[in-house]
């Protein structure tokens, strides 16, 4: 199945949203909760998997999707109307959104588990087994990754500021394993230990870094989502009400007074 050929345009810096605008009877499926604002002729339907499979394999599709930590189901938005109508969807927290031509890159895209925002109909989304232990247990992200196939438009967001690595066959590049967003079907990911004592225990980078081997192309994220979580968790009252003596010239020593 060939898939809707669907334009965009996006919105914004460092809170992007992307503008989806559809002729009539072509339709955009996005995660459930994406979407942020819809034309008057813009239909919406809750579906199984990503919509891209008919019969049973709708049910197999949503399950795979499980294994990747997303919903069972997906949102489908069809322009019903006669005329061009538009369809606007938003990245869950700051960050870059990516649009990806799925026919300029070989038609696959494998990327983290949560980066998927939306494509166009007939893109399949699935997942990418990580069949290597090293991967699996020390990748960050686990045995399993998206898989996003076919040779429309889709459409991946992540956090911080985004920069596109071409690498040439044999070029090799080590990053930290919570900054891959996504990578091209003939990038070879492998995961490699850090080394020397002090690096390990005291370096702050963790012990494994992600080798990734060319040729293809790699995206990568300045802040994953998971280093931001940490950070504000780390920063926020452990106990309710602890938070009352910020704006304090004494700091957390005036709420000795307050007791």
């Amino acid at each position: 199945m060939r898939s809707h050929e669907v334009d965009f345009k996006l919105y914004g810096d460092d809170m992007q949203f992307v503008e989806i605008e559809l002729d009539p009877k072509e339709t955009v499926v996005a995660e459930a909760g994406a979407m942020m604002m819809m034309d008057q002729d813009i239909t919406m339907e809750t579906i199984f998997g990503d919509g891209s499979k008919n019969g049973g394999s709708k049910l197999f599709g949503a399950a795979k999707r499980m294994l990747t930590g997303e919903s069972l189901f997906m949102t489908a938005f069809t322009n019903d109307g006669y005329n061009k109508q538009k369809v606007s969807f938003a990245s869950p927290y700051p960050g870059k959104i990516i649009p990806v031509d799925l026919a300029q890159i070989g038609g696959k895209l494998v990327c983290q588990k949560d980066a998927f925002l939306c494509a166009a109909k007939g893109v399949s989304i699935g997942i990418d087994f990580r069949k290597k232990l090293g991967v699996g247990f020390f990748g960050g992200e686990g045995f399993i990754l998206q898989k996003l196939e076919g040779d429309g438009l889709c459409f991946i967001h992540a956090g911080g500021t985004i920069v596109k690595k071409e690498l040439d066959p044999g070029e090799k590049l080590r990053v930290d394993t919570g900054c891959l967003v996504a990578m091209t079907k003939d990038i070879n990911y492998n995961i490699e230990f850090v080394g020397g004592v002090k690096n390990s225990l005291f370096g702050g980078e963790g012990l494994f870094l992600a080798s990734l081997t060319g040729p293809g192309s790699v995206w990568i994220q300045s802040l994953p989502f998971s280093r931001l979580a940490s950070r504000v968790f780390a920063s926020a009252p452990q106990v309710a009400g602890d938070g009352r003596d910020e704006g304090s010239i004494l700091g957390s020593l005036g709420s000795l007074f307050e007791r």
